[in-house]
Order: structure tokens, then C-alpha cells, then sequence
């Protein structure tokens, strides 16, 4: 017990440490303030060996899909009747001009393109599935049954197609089964309208939202945006407001689709992160309220995990593909890296979740090992867009936790609410 403390006290030391680096993480990648628009970094990350004697055998995954087009209809048009107008008028400064031509050479595709999956998103499945494949070589190279399920929504399903194909491409003796439909949305969209056995779960605000008030915030980016593109809004379609909003959006989706100089002398990624910790506020309350909605996701992750360490089935992988809207709350669910501490202080709540952990491709993997020796207990381990994370398990030997533990820890979860 003493050990299993010590452990314990080092982890949460670990989380502390980690939480002091987060400006550093931000100012190495100033991206990463985009928050769900963060497109996936193509970065490789260190892992633990396995413990002796271990090797996987099994890897359970869900991922939201690839960076795509901007996913509401009315943006793009609104873009392009606001900057007609204001051109129409003369109301353009010189780097509103600029970007207005941009925006016109790029509109048909943008029009065309909206909410679909773009090249980068098919690129960024491909990777996944090929540093997955060379990570654990273990589990793939004998072939096996993989079995893959992914949302109704177009993006989803190619991002589905891109992941299997490229890991048939590492190992063609792999059989793989891709399906999207109505059946298979329990385990990978469980709140879809069209999910046939959809339910209600009971909601809750983070802690944070009684003490919002404490958060000291001031943010001029949206005037400073609509002065740098306009002389005046005055006749302009859509409140200041709707325009700057419509804007900034617009810039942190560009990097998900090839056209990051668009809006040059506009927007800055500096000045995206500094506003940053507010909006990962709004986005801890958007994945921590419906948390328990994903409750049929992590009871197929459990059931369909404890088929093949019983034995009954032989699967190798199963596969899942949706949306930030389920991932982000799924590791509140969880608690992966701490995201379900709840904390009070709206200060903390960066320390326990990161908004650019849910951004374009983001993914979850449980890869799963056994022992050549027998009687030795089956361990798990949770990768977080391919970093180790912490769940909150004990364990002996960090990043590995006991499946024994996991099964009974996230059963008890999942039935304390059900």
C-alpha cells in the first residue's frame, strides 16, 4: 500500500509539473490555441517499453475525424456578400482588399467544400494508422479481424476509409470491416437522433461556472480585426460582432485546408493565444456537461475489450471514428490526464483540460498487453494523440494500469450513473 502511495503522489506531481509547462506547450505550437481547430500534429512521442515479457496483442481506438471544410453552411456565404458589399461601397482597407481577392479565388472550393473532409484530413489518418501499425507491430503482423464503425457523416466515413486502408497497406493479411450505420452508432455517436437506441443521461455544469466571475478577461481582438479589414461597418450586412466572429473563425480553419495566408495581416496566432484560456473555459463546460452521454461508447469499448481477453473474440482492433463532440467529453468520462477533476477555480481548469486535445484527428488508443508467462494479469495503456496519459487508476508501473482495475473502475462508473 505504502508503494501504491508513493506512486500515486509521484503521478500527481507529474500532472503539476505538467500543468506549469502548459504556456511553453502553447508557445511552442501557437496553434494549439485554435483549440478544436487544431489541426493533428504530424509529431512522434516516446514511449515506455513494454514491462518484461509483455507484448500487445489488442487496441481499442476512437478518433474524431481530420481536419475538414468549415463545418457551417452559412459562413462562407456570409463571408463573401459582406466583403462584395463592403467592396461595392469602398469600404475595404488595403488589406481588406487583399484578403477579398484571396477569398474570391478560393470561393467556388470553399462554397463547394463545406464540412467535408479535406487532403490534410486524409494525411492525418494515414499517419495515425501507420505510426499505430509501427508502435505495435505485435498486434498487426499476423493479420487478424479488425473491425471499424464510424458516425453517418461523410468526413467520418473517409476518415475511416483512410486509417483502414493505409493499415491494409502495412499488412495486407489484415481483414478489416468498415461499417456506418444507424446499428453501430451506440459506439461511436450515441446521441445521434438517428441512434436507435439513443437515451437520456443527466447533465451537470463544471464547478468553475459558479466562480466564472473570477476570471479576469479583456479581449479588443474582434475591433481590432473589423479595423483592420474595414473603414466602416456602417451598411454592412451582420452586426460588428457576427463579422469579427465570422472572421477569426474563418482564419484558425485555414490551416486545415491549404490556405493559411489568406487573411495575412489580419489575425496572428499570438494573438489567438493569448486569448486562449478563456475560450478553453467555454470548451471545458461544452465537453464536461454531456460526459455521461458517452457512457454507451465506453461500455462497448469494455465489452468489446473483455470479448477478446476472455478469449471469445479474436479481434486484433476495434475502430472508431466520430466527432470532438464525443471524444472531448469521452475523456472527461474517462478522466484522461485529469480532465474530470472538476476544479472550482476557473484558473485551474487548463491544468485539467487542454481544448487542443479534442482538435482535428484527435484520438484515443487502449492498447492492450499480455503476458508470455501465465496467471500474469492483462495491462492496458491509454495514448492521447499518441502521447501516454494518465487515467485514474492506481498503478505500479506507469503508463500500464491492470485491466482487471480498468474494467472494474469504468463498469462502476458507468453503473453509478445508469
Amino acid at each position: 500500500m505504502k508503494k501504491v502511495l508513493n506512486l500515486l503522489l509521484l503521478w500527481f506531481a507529474a500532472l503539476t509539473i505538467e500543468a506549469q509547462n502548459l504556456p511553453q506547450q502553447l508557445q511552442s505550437d501557437l496553434r494549439k490555441a485554435y483549440g478544436t481547430d487544431y489541426p493533428y500534429s504530424f509529431k512522434e512521442h516516446t514511449l515506455h517499453k513494454a514491462p518484461s515479457g509483455y507484448k500487445p496483442f489488442y487496441i481499442s481506438h476512437y478518433s474524431r475525424h481530420g481536419s475538414r471544410y468549415y463545418w457551417n453552411a452559412v459562413l462562407y456565404p456570409e463571408l463573401d456578400t459582406l466583403l462584395m458589399v463592403a467592396h461595392e461601397k469602398q469600404l475595404l482597407t488595403p488589406i481588406g482588399e487583399a484578403f477579398r481577392a484571396k477569398f474570391m479565388e478560393a470561393k467556388d472550393e470553399l462554397t463547394s467544400s463545406v464540412s467535408e473532409l479535406s487532403d490534410l484530413g486524409w494525411e492525418q489518418h494515414q499517419y495515425i494508422a501507420r505510426t499505430m501499425y509501427n508502435n505495435f507491430e505485435d498486434v498487426f503482423k499476423k493479420g487478424g479481424d479488425v473491425f471499424a464503425i464510424s458516425s453517418l457523416s461523410g468526413r467520418c466515413v473517409l476518415s475511416m476509409a483512410s486509417f483502414c486502408q493505409e493499415l491494409t497497406q502495412c499488412n495486407p493479411k489484415l481483414e478489416i470491416r468498415e461499417q456506418s450505420s444507424r446499428n453501430t452508432l451506440d459506439g461511436v455517436v450515441p446521441s445521434d437522433r438517428q441512434n436507435p437506441l439513443r437515451r437520456t443521461y443527466p447533465k451537470s455544469r463544471p464547478r468553475f461556472e459558479d466562480h466564472r466571475k473570477d476570471f479576469q478577461f479583456h479581449d479588443n481582438l474582434r475591433q481590432k480585426v473589423i479595423s483592420r479589414v474595414f473603414t466602416s461597418t456602417e451598411g454592412l450586412p451582420g452586426n460588428p460582432g457576427r463579422i469579427a466572429s465570422n472572421l477569426i473563425n474563418l482564419y484558425t480553419s485555414l490551416p486545415s485546408i491549404g490556405h493559411d495566408g489568406m487573411m495575412e495581416g489580419i489575425i496572428s496566432d499570438d494573438e489567438i493565444a493569448a486569448r486562449w484560456e478563456n475560450e478553453n473555459l467555454g470548451s471545458y463546460t461544452w465537453v464536461f456537461e454531456p460526459r455521461y452521454d458517452m457512457i454507451p461508447i465506453l461500455r462497448d469499448i469494455l465489452k468489446k475489450a473483455d470479448a477478446v481477453v476472455s478469449g471469445s473474440s479474436k479481434r486484433v482492433a476495434d475502430l472508431r471514428f466520430g466527432h470532438d463532440t464525443c471524444l472531448g467529453p469521452l475523456t472527461v468520462l474517462m478522466g484522461l490526464n485529469g480532465a474530470d477533476k472538476d476544479p472550482e477555480d476557473p484558473y485551474e481548469v487548463k491544468n485539467c483540460y487542454q481544448n487542443w486535445q479534442t482538435g482535428k484527428a484527435s484520438n484515443m488508443q487502449l492498447i492492450f498487453y499480455r503476458s508470455k508467462k501465465p496467471g500474469k494479469e492483462v495491462l492496458v495503456k491509454c495514448l492521447l494523440n499518441g502521447a501516454e496519459a494518465t487515467l485514474p487508476l492506481p498503478s505500479d508501473n506507469y503508463p500500464y494500469y491492470k485491466w482487471s482495475d480498468f474494467k472494474r473502475f469504468y463498469t462502476e462508473r458507468c453503473n453509478e450513473v445508469e
